[in-house]
This record gives structure tokens, sequence and C-alpha cells, in this order.
């Protein structure tokens, strides 16, 4: 099979396509033979092993397929059976061997395509939104990268749930974005202070929760838009991590803050197949609408990354093998 694989950290060139035989299946696993893989921030962060893997590995935390054939101890799934995945290391490739405990059963009405889409960054924002911090109607929320795969997911589960919704972009194209998928305000932070800007609008009242995916570049002044016992979730850091900081930093308005991971808010299979299956059906009644940026075959995984980090991207990115 061919397989992009990562043999040293660094930039998108150490994404290399390699030939290789199909691992051998272990009890429990599932081979599945893939049509479409989600490329995410995690795996930029699996190649500059901010977050290590042992070398060498073939990246890739999502993907949706086919059950090609299944290992010892697997019944509950049969060949020919749809399926996708995410969390789980191996998606850059035609075939990945998954733990049958970690996949899910494509809904009729979901194609492959849109399952590769929407399951990784459709969880995410799951856990965000009913499990981070509960949105609730009349809420204030802000939302960084508002055009992004998440944000735009994000903003229309916000808006579902009854939340007034403010995002930030880095240009008007990407604020129209945000706007389509239901902001309420948006806000231009190349041009103007998102501190301020919030403060502007909720009348120095401040949001409920900050939504926070850049880390570094953002971290103090989303702290500055909550108002007091306010929640700053940081789920991300596209623009580098958060150095150390003081605990006073919180204590001055009585703030809380999570960094969270959907690894653990899926750690069981129970709460998974529940996330999950309100995602696809989010999708399926429109709550959700998707929208893809640009897809490439696996030869160009290297420029899929680049993209992803460039900013440039206003939607999902796939590769397809």
């Amino acid at each position: 099979m061919k397989a992009v694989r990562i043999d040293r950290y660094g930039g998108p060139e150490v994404l290399r396509l390699w030939e290789m035989d199909p691992p051998a299946l272990k009890e429990g696993e599932v081979r599945i033979r893939l049509e479409a893989i989600g490329v995410n921030f995690i795996d930029v962060y699996h190649r500059t092993g901010l977050y290590g893997l042992e070398l060498p590995f073939t990246p890739g935390m999502e993907g949706a397929g086919e059950v090609e054939e299944r290992g010892p101890g697997v019944h509950d799934f049969t060949t020919g059976d749809r399926v996708a995945f995410a969390m789980t290391p191996g998606a850059y490739a035609e075939f990945a061997n998954i733990p049958a405990r970690r996949l899910l059963r494509i809904p009729d009405a979901i194609s492959t395509i849109q399952a590769a889409a929407v399951l990784l960054q459709g969880m995410t924002v799951h856990y965000l939104t009913k499990g981070s911090h509960y949105v609730r109607a009349q809420e204030k929320v802000l939302v960084h990268a508002g055009a992004g795969g998440v944000g735009r997911l994000l903003i229309q589960v916000c808006k579902h749930f009854g939340a007034y919704v403010i995002a930030t972009t880095s240009t008007p194209e990407k604020a129209e974005i945000a706007s389509e998928a239901g902001a309420d305000e948006v806000i231009l932070y190349a041009k103007k202070d998102f501190s301020e800007e919030v403060k502007k609008i909720t009348h120095n009242q401040g949001v409920e929760v900050v939504y926070d995916s850049v880390g570094k570049s953002t971290f103090e002044r989303s702290l500055e838009c909550l108002k007091p016992r306010g929640i700053l979730v940081l789920f991300g850091q596209s623009s580098g991590p958060v150095p150390p900081f003081s605990p006073s930093l919180l204590a001055r308005n009585s703030l809380f803050m999570t960094r969270p991971s959907l690894a653990h808010y899926t750690a069981g299979r129970v709460e998974l197949l529940e996330r999950a299956a309100e995602v696809f059906q989010w999708v399926q009644t429109g709550v959700l609408k998707l929208r893809m940026d640009q897809t490439y075959p696996l030869t160009q995984a290297e420029e899929a990354h680049r993209r992803l980090e460039s900013r440039r991207s206003s939607g999902k990115i796939l590769i397809l093998p």
C-alpha cells in the first residue's frame, strides 16, 4: 500500500510517500480501505514533535472508508461496512488498522466524504459546547478563528443553542464566512484589538466563554474578554503554546480555564458513540453545514499541511487516497 510516513520531526517536507505492506491485523483490529482522510492541526503537532509519536509513524487522526478485513475477536463489523474514526493515528494511507472499539458506523444519509470532514472537528465542537462548557441561550461567547474548520462549526452549534456569538477572523473574506455561519459580530483582529471590541459589544460586561484555538498570541487578551467567573477554553495553539503564567491572571476576575482534549472526552465507548451520533444528526438536520476547502492526493500531503498552516484555508482540508 501507499502511505505517508514521518521518520524525523520537522516541517511539511518530512511528509514522505512510502510503499509498504499493510501491517498485520492484531486482536480487536479492523482494516479499513480509506476513501477520505481529514487533515487537522493535531497532525501538524505530531509532525513537528510538539505532540511526539514514536518514529517512524504514519500521521493522520481521522478517516473514513470501508471495512476490508476483520482481525481476531471482531464481531461488530463486517466486510463492506462504511465506517469512520477519529483520534487514532495512521490515517494518511490507503489502508489503516483501527481498533474496533474506536470505529463508528456511518449513517446511510451521511457520505464517506462528509464523515471524514466532520467527525474530529464535529466531536470537538460537541465536547466544547456540551462538556468543557455547556452553552446556553442568551449567553455571549467569543470564537477565535471563526472561519476555520472548527470555528465555523462552533459558531453554528452555539447559534443552535441560542447564544450570541462574537467571532474573530483575519480578513474581510473570512469575516464573511463567519457571518454566513451565523456569527452576530465579527472582529478583524489584524485591524482592531479584539479585547477592546468585545468590551464595546458587551457594554463592558464581557462574555461567558472564550473558545481559543490560537494560543500564544491571543491568550492574555482572551482572559480580558471574560466576565467575572467566565471560562477560557483553550483547545489549540496554532500560534504556538501559551508560556507559563501566574494564577493571579485568573484571580483578578475569579476566572476559570481549561485545556481540554478530544481524546479525554471520547475515551469511553459509550461517550464516543453518543457524541458521534449527535454530530451526524446535526449534519443530517442541517444544524451543521459543512464547507470544504481543498482536497489533495496522498502525494501532496506536504501541500495540504502548508495550506493548513498558512491560515488561508476556510473549511475542511481532505486527503483523498
